[in-house]
């Protein structure tokens, strides 16, 4: 295997010619945490530390911070977690008791990029055992180049961490103007006339998806026509990720069942609360027999202020209380059109709609640039912990 300057083949792979291997265990001083019930826990601020992450207070610290735990078990078998202050480490993860002269970040970031699934020493549920994790062999940066790489990698989470509140705080923002502008607390200016409140049945057409013509999976096909099924009903509109897609002879025969843009699609069993706007692009799509369809009448009604509507809390509140079913909460077509909704003059729908479309486009941007700083993250950590790129 050619092997570049400046790097050495060793027995963990490729790395760079200063990094030392060692054993995990000679990296690190591991042990399992210390039981501690809610019964014997008291009002305290030491956080505890478990294979989840944090787990409430304590009013006792049995471990200097920072500190690192690593989950022992379960769903969060592997997973490390940074504790910045003294914490009680939690008996469901093992933690360090001695960072034998690292970076105490840096080993965060190490343990939280090692792959522990080959290390299991359990049997059908994973468990992590500190002398069993002890002779892997790793590959360690010297300190300087530890501190550089945990200070960029840091550098990243305080910048997700940023993106994370700046998105609760739109999204509460948001949540906060439909409460004001979809009941008619809050006018927007230029606005003062009566609001009617009208069932939906007044002004929209509302259809069962196709029932004796359900399609299976086996009738689906690799290139065709889309449609929507319940799981497609997204916060945003529909998802498009896994749509079934059905043959152009299916298509024409369900041709009655095709969706024009500005109709709402309703789930109609189970999670009957969710529903999504149909946009320009998603005309002709189909949609199941586990859906209903609402045709807004586009002269009384701007489909996207109906559809804010039907996302409200209290519109969803009265979808459940009115649902039917004894062991799987159902619509039907009688009970969605006699449900009620608040209506102003069209040009104050469009007005509404308008605004609350461009906060939740905000939304939008925010978490895409989220999981593009998410994915950076997840190459930086390949890269830098790897050595295959130095900062130093």
């Amino acid at each position: 295997m050619e092997v570049r300057p400046g790097y050495k083949l060793t027995e963990v792979g490729v790395i760079p010619a200063e990094w030392e291997t060692t054993k995990l265990g000679d990296f690190v001083a591991l042990q399992r945490g210390h039981d501690l019930t809610w019964r014997d826990r008291r009002n305290g601020e030491v956080p505890v530390i478990g294979s989840a992450g944090h787990n409430g207070f304590h009013d006792v610290a049995i471990a200097k911070g920072p500190g690192v735990v690593l989950g022992r078990s379960g769903a969060s078998f592997g997973q490390a977690h940074y504790c910045e202050q003294d914490y009680w480490p939690h008996n469901t993860a093992l933690y360090v008791t001695d960072f034998l002269g690292n970076d105490p970040l840096f080993v965060f970031y190490f343990l939280k990029a090692f792959d522990f699934t080959r290390h299991n020493s359990g049997g059908a549920q994973q468990s992590l055992n500190r002398n069993f994790i002890a002779p892997i062999p790793v590959g360690i940066p010297r300190s300087a180049e530890q501190r550089a790489i945990a200070e960029a990698l840091n550098d990243v989470d305080a910048l997700l961490g940023g993106l994370e509140r700046l998105i609760a705080k739109k999204r509460d923002l948001k949540q906060a103007a439909m409460q004001q502008l979809l009941t008619g607390q809050t006018r927007l200016p230029g606005f003062n006339g009566e609001w009617e409140i009208l069932q939906v049945g007044e002004i929209a057409s509302v259809r069962t998806g196709p029932f004796g013509t359900t399609l299976h999976e086996s009738d689906y096909v690799q290139v065709g026509t889309p449609i929507i099924t319940v799981e497609h009903l997204g916060e945003f509109g529909v998802t498009r990720q896994n749509l079934p897609l059905v043959s152009d002879q299916d298509c024409k025969r369900l041709c009655s069942y095709a969706l024009e843009a500005g109709d709402i699609v309703f789930s109609r069993v189970g999670s009957i609360d969710r529903n999504a706007l149909i946009r320009e692009e998603e005309e002709g799509w189909l949609f199941s027999g586990r859906l209903l369809r609402v045709r807004p009448d586009k002269k009384r009604v701007f489909a996207p202020y109906l559809s804010l509507q039907f996302h409200t809390e209290s519109f969803k509140n009265s979808v459940l209380a009115v649902a039917v079913g004894q062991t799987m909460a159902s619509l039907n077509t009688k009970i969605l059109r006699d449900l009620s909704v608040p209506m102003p003059s069209i040009g104050e729908q469009h007005a509404i709609a308008t605004i609350l479309s461009d906060m939740d486009a905000e939304l939008s941007a925010l978490e895409a640039s989220r999981e593009k700083t998410r994915a950076l993250k997840q190459a930086m950590m390949q890269e830098l912990l790897t050595g295959r790129i130095r900062l130093l």
